[in-house]
Formats: structure tokens, sequence, C-alpha cells
């Protein structure tokens, strides 16, 4: 190396060296708040500073699941306290969601110390081609596609961070006929698919809004992987109701929608979208029937932003119990999997369009969701080996039925509750159970009788059950409850062994909007409503009676990319 880029390489330690004396120098003595917004609301830090130098910090408020995200709480505060800043510190796996509250908080309470205010942003009164309510997945789709053609795209979400019920998707992309499928070896077929979706659906489903899923699903999933999203979607497997694997899922069986929601965030930003957070649409404006634009309200007041067209992706209604209980009374006070902003605010705003509403007394339960805390244990987990025992320690259901079956057997035990159990092989092949050992949500035990002690389950039923399992899965029939063979490659026979208490749980709320293929808003002439277009789970018709696993994450992709190029093609007319 010369000596002059040795001097060089000196001289930039040195001023970085003198940068971060400089930095950490102006902090004031003192303790200072920060604030994040955690998945199920405000969190709040406290940092101290001594002689210009931060010597604690504490989490003083959250409302996270206890338990669930406290290692990440304890890694970042630690963390932080050794290295002084959050620079270098990134989200901790399995708690995304918390981690990004508490990185947030903390910078701002450093901000805070060092005189520095946060600034106020003043939204005014604007113009745009497209504005899209909502920036969960079905949202970002469709300012991802519609920016990427040219498009002045705005995206409006009302909570602190972006991707709403898609966050906590764990499960994956359905779809048939990929270059996955057939890498692996998997036969599968458009007619199969579609009878799977029927079925679950009990036939309610509408039939063209299924099939333009299924036309569009192989080529959703190359969208995906395209280097303008560069998604992973190299793993597939089954799931619940499914004939075929056909789920596609990040490598090992990482839960798709914490892969997902970052790589849609990023892409539509790069594309030149506008996503504004905290800013709520409380109205959908109308011009002679026509949506054309939107009225919000946010810290700052309120302001409209007028558009050529409207996108609702709002999401479902799972986390308002009221609605839950109107349309559906037998559900009331059932725990929800949803995050607290689907609270189906899209209905009452499309009123003054007469748009049409279906199936809104089809709400979903998801059979496992670890008790007392509304966290969904996804379907890949039993459809990569795990068996439901009941307190009895034996088998009570075809564990890959669809939902609705499996929770109504679930429901059907003296306690309304189950068990997962799998062992250290089923673990070792799906990368979304080390979330869950993460959020310390697993029991273990060296042996089965240490596990059924732990959870105080009958052992010599447990053991006789796990036993009869496996000689189902070397036999690759279960005479018993005639489980899909796809989804019986392991048996239960690796220790340590596992277990999660699971209950059901209000998951995905069918009804909604009705579209069309094109996903254009109807009124209750059938007829298009000009300007207004849905996708996601806002919307009624796609899944009928009850959703299989895996065709929400296919819903919100195809139907949000379709929505955006009928709305470009609207404006084109």
């Amino acid at each position: 190396m010369k000596l002059s880029k040795i001097f060089s390489l000196f001289l930039s330690i040195l001023i970085l060296f003198i940068s971060c004396e400089k930095k950490q120098s102006s902090l004031r003595d003192g303790t200072f708040i920060g604030k994040g917004n955690g998945r199920n609301g405000p969190l709040e830090v406290s940092i101290t500073v001594k002689d210009g130098k931060i010597v604690d910090a504490e989490i003083t408020k959250d409302a996270e699941t206890p338990n669930i995200a406290d290692n990440a709480k304890k890694e970042i505060i630690e963390r932080f306290l050794k290295d002084g800043s959050t620079a270098m510190l990134d989200a901790v796996s399995g708690a995304t969601i918390t981690s990004n509250a508490i990185l947030d908080a903390l910078d701002e309470a450093v901000a805070i110390s060092q005189g520095i205010k946060k600034s106020s942003v003043i939204y005014k009164d604007s113009e745009c081609d497209i504005v899209i309510i909502g920036a969960g997945g079905a949202g970002l789709t469709a300012a991802t596609e519609a920016a990427s053609k040219g498009a002045k795209v705005l995206v409006l979400e009302k909570m602190a961070i972006v991707g709403g019920n898609t966050n906590f998707s764990t499960g994956g992309i359905n779809a048939c006929y990929t270059k996955e499928q057939e890498r692996l070896g998997i036969k599968d077929s458009k007619e199969v698919f579609y009878n799977d979706t029927m079925r679950g659906g009990q036939y309610l489903n509408d039939p063209n809004l299924v099939r333009t899923l299924i036309d569009n699903s192989a080529a959703m999933v190359e969208w995906l992987q395209a280097p303008m999203i560069g998604a992973d979607l190299s793993d597939v497997g089954a799931f619940g109701g499914a004939t075929n694997k056909r789920i596609h899922r990040p490598k090992g069986g990482g839960a798709i929608g914490a892969h997902l929601i970052p790589l849609l965030q990023k892409a539509a930003l790069k594309q030149g979208a506008e996503i504004r957070l905290n800013n709520k649409v409380i109205d959908i404006l109308s011009n002679n029937g026509r949506a054309c634009g939107v009225k919000v309200a946010y810290a700052g007041g309120e302001y409209t932003v007028r558009a050529k067209a409207v996108i609702v992706a709002t999401g479902g209604f799972g986390a308002n119990p009221e609605m839950i209980e109107f349309y559906q009374a037998s559900l009331a006070g059932f725990a929800t999997t949803n995050h607290k902003g689907a609270t189906g605010d899209a209905f009452k705003m499309v009123e003054k369009f007469d748009a049409q509403l279906i199936q809104m007394e089809q709400i979903q339960i998801h059979p496992t969701v670890v008790k007392g805390t509304g966290i969904m244990i996804t379907e890949a987990v039993r459809g990569n080996g795990a068996i439901l025992v009941n307190k009895a320690g034996r088998r009570f259901v075809n564990e890959m039925e669809t939902r609705d079956i499996v929770s109504a057997a679930v429901l059907k035990n003296p306690e309304r509750s189950a068990y997962l159990i799998f062992d250290q092989n089923v673990r070792d092949s799906l990368k979304a159970i080390e979330t869950y050992a993460k959020q310390n949500l697993l029991s273990e035990g060296a042996t089965l009788l240490e596990l059924s002690r732990m959870i105080a389950v009958d052992a010599v039923a447990l053991e006789y059950t796990i036993d009869e399992y496996n000689k189902a899965v070397l036999a690759k029939k279960d005479t018993e409850f005639g489980r899909n063979t796809e989804s019986m490659e392991r048996t239960i026979s690796t220790p340590p062994f596992y277990a999660i208490e699971i209950e059901p749980a209000i998951h995905h709320t069918m009804g909604g909007l009705k579209i069309n293929t094109k996903a254009q808003v109807l009124n209750k002439l059938n007829l298009p409503v000009p300007g207004l277009f849905a996708a996601g789970e806002v919307t009624g018709g796609v899944h009928g009676a009850q959703r299989l696993g895996g065709n929400a994450v296919a819903d919100i992709c195809i139907f949000g990319k379709i929505a955006a190029d009928s709305a470009l093609e609207f404006i084109s007319k």
C-alpha cells in the first residue's frame, strides 16, 4: 500500500474517532423518554445520561404479550448499553415489530438528549394518480405494481407500521405449476387446486375469483421472486385442505410475512410510491358516483387527496369484537390473531357508492393459536409432521383437515384446547419453529414421559398414541383418521420432544366488498363503481366459508397487483 493511502486511511479513522467522541459528548445529562409502536400498542423507553455518557436504559411502558418478546427486550437493551448507540443493532428474529419499536424509542430518546426535536410534518391537500388505503400486503403489492408503471402513488396507513396482518403470516403463498414445484418433483394441477379451494370454502366461493387466483398463482410467485422484489419462495410444503404440496415459503420453512413485507415496502418506495404512516383515511370522496380521492386525519389535522382512482386494501374486521358478534354471535368472546388495526373501517366509507357486501357472516377461526396469547402457530408445523392430542394423550382429528373441522374438534375437548406434539426432527425441518422457541412458547422433554409430566397429559396414552402414529407413517396410511400422507413424512421419534398448548381463535374474515375478476368494487346492481378497486381481506367471495392456509397471501398479492393494473387501465381511459 502506498504511503499516501496509509496516511489517508489513518486520517479517516482519526476523523471518525473524533466525530464519535463529539457525538457522545453532545448528550445532555438527565433522563429522557423515547416512544415507539409495538405489536400491541405504544412502547416507551427511558435512557439515563451522566457525564455525557449513557449509563442506563430501560423499557418503562409496553403493551407486548408477556414473555413473548422478553428475549428481544433484554437483548436490545443490553447491546444498546454496550454500544451506546442503535447504529449496529438489528431486530431480534421472532420479535421484529417489538424490536423495531424499541430501536425507534431509543433513537428518539437519544435525539431528545441531544436537543433534537422530532419535526412535525404538515400535510396539505394534494393530488395523485392512485391513492391506496392500507399498507398491508395487498396495498404494498398494488403500490409496487402501479408505481413501477409510472403512476404517482400515495399509500395511506392508519397504523404506525406497515404490513397489517401480513406481518404475522407464517405460512406461505399457494401456487401451482410453478418452477419450484417442478424442481422438487411435485405434481399438482390447477383443477386439483381449484377443487381443494372450493371444497374448503364449502362451495360458497365465487368460481370466477377462484379461477383468477389459481390462473395467476404461478406468475405471482415469479413476480415476487424477480429482482424488483427478490423474495425467497424456494421451499414448498403441505398445508391443511391441500391435496398436494403447493405452499411456497422461504428456504427452510421460514415465516412468509416477516420476509415479504420489508421487501414489498422497499420495492414500493424504490419504484416511487409514497407511504404515509399514522394517516387514517376517514372518508372516500365521490364525484357523481365516481371515487375521486380520500379525506385523511392525522396528528396535524385533516387534509384531502384528489386521485384518479382509489384502491381499498384496509384488511378485514377480525379485531372488531362488536362487528364479529354482530355477524357471528357464536364467536363472541373469542381471542383473535388479528392486529388491532383490523377493524373494518372501509365498510362505512363505501356506503355512499351503494357498494355490495357479501358473506360477512363467514368468519374463520384458526385451530392452533397459543392459548391465551393470540399468537398463531403456522399450519406448517402440522404439515411437517406434528400431531394434535387432547389431555387424555390421544389424537382426536385428522390434523390436516380444513381449519373449521380441526377447530370444531379442538373445541369439543373438555378444556376447549389441545397440544401440538412434535420432535426435534420436525423442528429442524421448519425455520418458523425457531421463532416460537425464541418466544418461549415450547414445552420440552428429553423423553415423552418427561414431556407428558410437563404438560399434565396421560403418559401411557401419549406414548401409545405416538407409537401408533409412527406405525401409520411407516405404513404410509393413517387408518384411524385418514391424514394425507403428504404431511406424514416424519415419525415423531427424535428427542427432545416438544408441545405447545393451543386453542382456536378468530383469524380471517372471509366476507367483505364484492369485486369482479378485475378487482373492481361492485354496487348492489352488480355494476362496477367507477374509480373504486379493492384487494385482500377487505373483499369477499374468494374464500367462501373457509380459507385454506396459503390462499390469503396468494389473494392479497394477486388481487393487489390486479387492482393496480385495473386502476391504471381505468385512468388511461
